[in-house]
């Protein structure tokens, strides 16, 4: 068991730390990844995973076969498979926090990994929803 709890990182760290290109988060994302995996704290959702390839191979036109690899790496983490009582649970969290559902379900995941922190750009940094806090790390 780690010595700190998990951290639960949303797509857009990992769009910024895997992409190429010129923008200045990517070093952050980068360095915040590297961190992670050092300390044995990363963990992600099947959402991420489904995001990641999409916004890699779409947006930023990277080949399945370059991507492919990197979210076989990313399995070897802790990974929360979404069920449909996590859908369930987004639908209500997203009415009651007024997020999007998206968001929900991320938050929704991290709790279910037991992770304190949620490292996101989408939401407000310092909130904290149903004791995930979320840190935008940029």
């Amino acid at each position: 068991m780690p010595a700190e709890s998990l951290a639960f990182v949303d797509t857009n760290i990992f769009v910024y730390a895997f992409s190429s290109g010129k923008d200045p988060r990517q070093l952050a994302a980068r360095q915040l990844h590297e961190r992670l995996l050092h300390e044995d704290r990363l963990c992600l959702s099947t959402q991420v995973l489904q995001e990641l390839f999409v916004s890699l191979t779409r947006k930023y036109s990277q080949s399945p076969d370059v991507v492919l690899p990197l979210l076989h790496d990313l399995t070897q983490w802790p990974c929360f498979t979404i069920d449909p009582t996590a859908v369930e649970d987004a639908g209500r969290l997203s009415v009651s926090a007024q997020l999007s559902f998206w968001d929900s379900l991320i938050v929704v995941s991290a709790r279910r990994m037991g992770a304190e922190t949620l490292y996101s750009e989408d939401m407000n940094n310092g909130q904290m929803i149903e004791g995930v806090k979320i840190v935008n790390p940029f």
